[in-house]
């Protein structure tokens, strides 16, 4: 039961990722890879809504497991962080390149923190 929760999720997530990334690369006329940004932000929005939702009980390990490790397993993506960042890099892109790394961690946490707190006001 518990890897086809993952599955499940992952069959959401990892479709979602591909058509946000290119959904909101496609509206962007620059090197910055704002769709993998996109996801990543998203992602870890999500987890620490849900790392809030189970820290107070509102939620199960099923949902846990379905949302946390299937769906945002599969939707943020830091093997292409990785990769953009090492590419933009190659290009000439510096800034672009440490711009990628320093927003994603800052918004990254940022993302996660604002999304605990927010359900430390709604279930605590």
């Amino acid at each position: 039961m518990t890897w086809l929760l993952v599955i499940a999720g992952a069959a959401i997530g990892a479709p979602a990722r591909y058509l946000t990334d290119r959904l909101v690369q496609a509206r962007h006329d620059t090197v910055f890879p704002w769709g993998t940004f996109t996801v990543n932000i998203v992602g870890s929005f999500t987890l620490g809504f849900l790392t809030g939702a189970v820290t107070a009980a509102a939620v199960g390990p099923n949902v846990q497991l379905l949302i946390g490790t299937g769906f945002c397993g599969a939707l943020t993506t830091y093997s292409t962080l990785s990769y953009e960042t090492l590419r933009l890099t190659q290009t000439g892109a510096r800034f672009h390149a440490i711009a990628n790394l320093a927003a994603t961690i800052i918004a990254g946490i940022g993302a996660f923190y604002t999304s605990t707190a927010l359900t430390q006001a709604i279930w605590h």
